[in-house]
């Protein structure tokens, strides 16, 4: 099960149940937008704009929070291709529109990965669906701190006249 970490007019960020990303490695988070739809454009524009500015917050309060982040980044990842999968229930074909939906991965990418699939510098790897549940157990989620740290960041950035204040300059 899924543990909701914070719920706003954008949408909802998940620590999922299924961590794809080690948080030694840069940990993994998921931001849902405030409905469940097939696809974006599904999403009135000043949904799409609420979610849009969540998963930007959210990703910004990775990166400020997360130890293991300085000097990294983030890959942002739209996805839902394993709930189509023929193999996950219920088993068969799936019609799209009533079993994807949308959501964001954002995962941290530390320059000092230690696991070969999120090796700094290479696209991440992914194994297939039926290879996944297995893969999935090398990696922790976040801890409850770091948690923490990030929702509340993401509170105060919400909560800033400005919203999504400028990053501070390249060092």
């Amino acid at each position: 099960m899924s543990n909701v970490l914070l719920s706003v007019s954008g949408g909802h960020v998940i620590l999922p149940s299924k961590v794809l990303c080690h948080r030694a490695d840069g940990g993994h988070l998921i931001v849902n937008p405030p409905r469940d739809v097939w696809e974006r454009n599904c999403l009135s524009q000043d949904e799409l704009k609420e979610w849009a500015l969540l998963v930007a917050a959210t990703g910004r309060a990775m990166i400020e929070t997360l130890p293991m982040l300085s000097n990294g980044c983030l890959n942002y990842w739209e996805a839902g291709n394993w709930s189509l999968n023929e193999e996950r229930f219920p088993p068969g074909p799936k019609i799209v529109q009533q079993h994807r939906r949308v959501h964001m991965h954002i995962f941290g990418r530390s320059r000092s990965a230690s696991d070969p699939d999120w090796k700094w510098g290479e696209a991440p790897r992914f194994p297939e669906y039926s290879e996944s549940d297995e893969w999935v157990q090398r990696f922790d989620p976040l801890a409850p701190d770091e948690c923490n740290n990030v929702v509340d960041r993401i509170k105060m950035i919400l909560s800033s006249d400005a919203r999504l204040p400028p990053f501070p300059a390249s060092t």
